[in-house]
C-alpha cells in the first residue's frame, strides 16, 4: 500500500499566512507538468516493486489551476507506471474562485473522487485579511456546485484563531460549515510564520496574533460542536463522519510510504525521507533538461524513525502503539520515560490503556510540547 503526492506550486495570489512553496507566475506551468511526469519515470524505484497506489493527493499550491487537459496528463501518467488500485482515492485541493460552474464539470468527468476546499471562512473581513481571492458567497456556493455535480466526497478547511472581538465569527464560521452537510473537515490553527505577509507584519507591530488562551477556547468550542454534529476527531486538525476519514492523510500518520512529485514535495519510503528543490524554474531544468533529481535525502535512523511515529501517532486518536514502538523501534517508552508518562497521566493530559498511548482534549492542546518531551535521543 503507497500514495502519490503531487505538489502544484501556483497560486493566484499570496495567502497572507501562507508559507508552502508557490508562484503567482504560471508562465512554467505546462513545462512544470511535463517535468512531473519525467519525474515519475526518474524516480520509478523509489518505491518498492510492484507497490499499489491505494490514494494520489494533487496539493499546492492551487491545484485547480490544472486544466482538464494538464489534470488527464499526470493521471494518465499515473495509471501507466504505477499498479494503481481500482478503488483509489484522487483528492484535489480546490480554492472556491476557481469552482466555476463549468470546471466542477469538468472535475465531476475526470478520474477525482474527492475534493478538499479551501474555504477558510464565511467571514468577509477575515478572509480580506488573509488576502484570500474568493468571496465569503463563494466559500458556501463552491461546495454546493460540488455537490450538486455528483461528489459527495469533499472536506471543506477552515482556519481558527483570526483575531476577533469574541468567539462569535469562529461559532458563525462553524454552523455554515455544519449546514453543508460535508463528511470531512480540515479545521487549522491560524499560525503565523516569520516568512510571510502575517510574519513581517508582526515584526512592524502592524498585526497582533490573538492571545493562546483565545485560540484554545476556540479549540475547546471547535471539539464540542463537531462532536455535537456527529463528527469524529481522527486527528488533532482533521474530523470526519464515522468511515468518512482521508484515507490519503490516515496513511502519512501511519507511516505508509509515499512517492512525492514536484518541486518541495517530500516522500518517505521507510528508510528515508527526501525532499524536492523548492524552485520551479530550477526543478524544471533540472528534471526535464539534465534528466537530474534535484532532492535532498536524508537516511532515517532507527531513533529518527521512533521520533516520528511518536510524532505522527500521537496526533492520532488512534495513538502511540507502545508494542510497535518497542519491538520495531526499539524504544521502550514505559521504561525510560516511566515518571513523565505518569505525569501526563495524572494531570489528565493522556491515557494508557491496553498499551495504547492516547493524548486527551486536554493533551492535545499541548501535542508538540509533549511530543518534544518524548522524544528520544
Amino acid at each position: 500500500m503507497s500514495g502519490i503526492y503531487l505538489h502544484i506550486p501556483f497560486c493566484k495570489q499570496a495567502c497572507h499566512y501562507c508559507d508552502f512553496h508557490f508562484s503567482t507566475s504560471m508562465g512554467l506551468k505546462s513545462r512544470l507538468v511535463e517535468a512531473l511526469v519525467r519525474e515519475m519515470d526518474l524516480r520509478a524505484n523509489y518505491l518498492e516493486p510492484g507497490a499499489t497506489i491505494n490514494t494520489i493527493y494533487f496539493g499546492g499550491g492551487t491545484p485547480s489551476l490544472l486544466t482538464a487537459a494538464e489534470l488527464d496528463t499526470l493521471l494518465n501518467a499515473i495509471q501507466q507506471r504505477f499498479a494503481v488500485a481500482a478503488d483509489v482515492e484522487i483528492t484535489l485541493e480546490a480554492n472556491p474562485d476557481d469552482l466555476t460552474p463549468a470546471k466542477v464539470r469538468e472535475l465531476a468527468a475526470s478520474p477525482v473522487n474527492r475534493l478538499s476546499i479551501g474555504l477558510q471562512s464565511f467571514h468577509e473581513a477575515h478572509l480580506r485579511l488573509m488576502n484570500r481571492a474568493h468571496s465569503a458567497q463563494e466559500s458556501g456556493a463552491a461546495v454546493r456546485l460540488a455537490q450538486d455535480a455528483g461528489f459527495e466526497n469533499i472536506s471543506v478547511d477552515l482556519i481558527y484563531g483570526v483575531p476577533a472581538p469574541d468567539h462569535g465569527i469562529w461559532e458563525s464560521d462553524m454552523a455554515a460549515a455544519f449546514a453543508l452537510g460535508v463528511p470531512h473537515l480540515s479545521c487549522y490553527a491560524l499560525t503565523i510564520e516569520p516568512d510571510t505577509v502575517f510574519g513581517r507584519q508582526l515584526r512592524k507591530g502592524t498585526f497582533r496574533a490573538p492571545p493562546d488562551e483565545f485560540v484554545a477556547r476556540q479549540f475547546e468550542l471547535l471539539l464540542a460542536e463537531m462532536t455535537r454534529h456527529g463528527y469524529q476527531q481522527y486527528e488533532i486538525s482533521n474530523f470526519c463522519r464515522p468511515g468518512r476519514e482521508s484515507r490519503h492523510n490516515s496513511a502519512y500518520w501511519a507511516g505508509v510510504p509515499y512517492l512525492g512529485l514536484g518541486p518541495s514535495a517530500h516522500s518517505f519510503n521507510g528508510r528515508s525521507r527526501l525532499a524536492m528543490l523548492a524552485n520551479n524554474p530550477r526543478y524544471v531544468t533540472a528534471v526535464l533538461d539534465e534528466g537530474d533529481v534535484p532532492a535532498t535525502e536524508e537516511i532515517l535512523s532507527p531513533l529518527d524513525q521512533a521520533n516520528e511515529y511518536l510524532m505522527t501517532s500521537l496526533r492520532t486518536a488512534r495513538g502511540c502503539d507502545l508494542a510497535r514502538l518497542r519491538d520495531q523501534l526499539g524504544v521502550d517508552l514505559p521504561a525510560t520515560r516511566a515518571v513523565y508518562l505518569a505525569q501526563l497521566q495524572t494531570t489528565g493530559l493522556a491515557t494508557l490503556e491496553g498499551g495504547w498511548l492516547r493524548l486527551t482534549d486536554a493533551g492535545k492542546l499541548l501535542a508538540d510540547h509533549i511530543t518534544l518531551e518524548l522524544f528520544q535521543g
